[in-house]
């Protein structure tokens, strides 16, 4: 049987619509993860879409776009949020510690989602201790808010051609 991936029929020569690339974040680790990225990347039409699958530590992210890929999908906000585990603009927060069981704060100061104009995070620890379904739909609310303002902001800072400038000032953000 003839190989269809070669030198001369390789991706380009296929046309599609947009490229995938599926089977990293499995286990490896990250560093092999991006360098495989880096491997695709290099392979594939920079004109069409780049998808790369179940990827979704923000971080990940951040690196990810950096190496060439316009799309994710992953269940880590969701599933994130239903344990307690909050994304925010400085980092992330597991609401079980117990250092937040009287916060009057939001999860995120920087953030204008429902759940942060609304609730503390001594509340929502409450909630998430509790084992209350509401705690999984207000830290799902806040995750996925976090993350869909997260893109947009990558992709202004792309369009501003600012993006070197977006990613250290995300990382500098992280360790604070």
């Amino acid at each position: 049987m003839k190989n269809s991936w070669t030198k001369d029929n390789g991706p380009k020569a296929k046309n599609f619509d947009g490229y995938a690339i599926g089977g990293l974040s499995v286990g490896e680790p990250i560093p092999q993860m991006y360098e495989m990225t880096d491997v695709c990347t290099e392979h594939m039409p920079q004109d069409k879409p780049r998808y790369l699958m179940g990827v979704g530590m923000p971080q990940d992210l951040i690196e990810c776009i950096d190496r060439g890929i316009d799309m994710f999908d992953c269940i880590l906000p969701t599933r994130n949020a239903r344990h307690g585990t909050i994304f925010t603009s400085t980092g992330t927060l597991h609401l079980r510690n117990e250092p937040f069981k009287e916060d009057p704060r939001p999860l995120d100061e920087n953030c204008d989602c429902a759940t942060c104009k609304n609730y503390s995070r001594a509340y929502l620890r409450h909630l998430t201790v509790a084992k209350e379904i509401l705690s999984a739909r207000l830290c799902t609310l806040h995750n996925l808010h976090y993350y869909l303002r997260l893109i947009s902001d990558v992709r202004l800072a792309i369009e501003q051609d600012r993006y070197s400038e977006f990613k250290k000032d995300f990382y500098s953000r992280m360790s604070s």
